[in-house]
């Protein structure tokens, strides 16, 4: 079989090119590509009224929900190191979990999260498999009695999820759901009615479907009591306060690589209580005591969050992030409230979140031909979640101002043809 056009054969070996792309720790604007045997095209500009270039030529740009787009030059770091890495004659994909160029991967990984959100000491890190979805079990598995009463403040679908899940395994209630609204808003914190005894609050702090995301946290009435937040789909796009939850959970496939890491920030006190029925993978105890490598872990997809954060750092931390994902909201949803009513977005400002931006047109109609057109400008993944229909824009830590930039321009000249 031919080489591709990234290798080469020499006798019966194929050599695989010399890559070297700029340390992770420049700034992701200004990129090195592989050295390669092969030509590469030079960035062309769009056709709409934005003179931005985004990515390279073959690239898209990418408005998935999650799996979502991940940072070219952390693709490109990981490319460089995919058949050798830093010396080590094989990939991260063949090393022992149990080995000490992983051990130094996850252990950096950790150290890097801890620095950007500035975790306590007093919490544990994991690094788990099965998706935010598997801890909808797991956290009353592991923090109540079959008989203990929690609440479940619902915003949007994945909220309504873990409550349903959470169903099977305690004696959960919702104080507040806006189901009824169409999850459009986030309640007022003295507008629902907590158990006092409640175990725990449960909240989804941004809703990927709905675009619905909260800007503040509830305290738990009970004062023994704790909050727990699903940060599956804004995790790492936004300093938080660690300190004033129980449980953070996220999956990683939205903000810090790719699909098959759930990350687990778990209060240490709360640690060692899992039910006798409590299946040994979903035992918190377990997976902390053995530092995330009771069993095989998911080695690539650590080691792409691990470079994930490296550049997070290397943008100046949370804060610089959180300002950069302002910007490109901004620019969005003003193109939105300003196309005199062309474009909708159904949530309450006040609550929109900074990743997940849903809008509708006004004529429904030009959906299906908005998402046809945009594609062929290259930009993907804008159709909106089944369940609600219409158009949504995932604009993450990876998105460049520059997509969102071309998204817009491509949105006046759609509304300048068929207003």
């Amino acid at each position: 079989m031919a080489a591709s056009t990234n290798s080469f054969l020499v006798g019966n070996q194929t050599q695989i090119p010399s890559l070297k792309p700029k340390p992770i720790s420049q700034s992701f604007l200004h990129l090195t590509k592989p050295t390669t045997t092969t030509t590469r095209t030079k960035p062309v500009s769009i056709r709409c009224a934005s003179t931005a270039t985004v990515g390279s030529d073959p690239r898209v740009t990418n408005f998935a929900a999650g799996p979502a787009a991940l940072p070219e030059n952390v693709l490109l770091r990981a490319q460089s190191e995919l058949y050798n890495w830093r010396g080590s004659g094989m990939s991260v994909m063949e090393m022992s979990h149990r080995g000490k160029e992983f051990l130094s991967i996850i252990q950096k990984a950790e150290s890097d999260l801890r620095q950007l959100l500035q975790i306590p000491s007093e919490y544990s890190v994991l690094f788990l498999q099965g998706g935010a979805t598997t801890q909808f079990a797991a956290l009353p598995l592991n923090l109540c009695k079959p008989d203990d009463p929690v609440d479940y403040v619902v915003t949007g679908s994945w909220g309504d999820k873990a409550f349903k899940e959470a169903q099977k395994y305690c004696d959960p209630k919702v104080v507040w759901s806006g189901k009824a609204e169409k999850y459009t808003k986030v309640p007022s914190f003295d507008g629902f009615e907590q158990n006092p005894d409640a175990k725990y609050l449960h909240i989804c702090a941004n809703e990927t479907i709905h675009g619905v995301e909260f800007k503040d946290y509830p305290v738990p009435k009970n004062p023994n009591g704790f909050l727990i937040a699903d940060m599956s789909s804004n995790f790492c796009s936004k300093p938080v306060d660690v300190s004033k939850f129980g449980v953070i959970y996220a999956g990683a496939q939205k903000n810090v690589g790719p699909s098959g890491v759930t990350i687990v920030i778990i209060r240490k006190d709360l640690i060692g209580n899992a039910r006798d029925v409590t299946p040994v993978m979903l035992d918190y105890k377990i997976h902390d005591e053995n530092s995330s490598l009771y069993n095989t872990p998911p080695c690539f997809g650590i080691y792409m969050c691990g470079l994930v954060f490296d550049d997070l750092l290397a943008q100046g931390g949370l804060e610089e992030v959180e300002k950069k994902n302002q910007r490109k909201a901004k620019i969005l949803y003003d193109a939105i409230d300003e196309s005199r009513g062309f474009f909708r977005c159904p949530v309450e400002k006040s609550v929109r979140s900074l990743m997940n931006v849903p809008f509708t047109l006004e004529k429904p109609e030009l959906e299906a031909e908005f998402i046809k057109e945009a594609a062929k400008e290259k930009m993907v993944q804008l159709k909106g979640h089944r369940s609600v229909g219409g158009m949504r824009a995932s604009i993450y830590n990876a998105m460049p101002l520059a997509g969102v930039e071309k998204l817009v321009a491509f949105m006046k000249e759609f509304q300048a043809r068929h207003a």
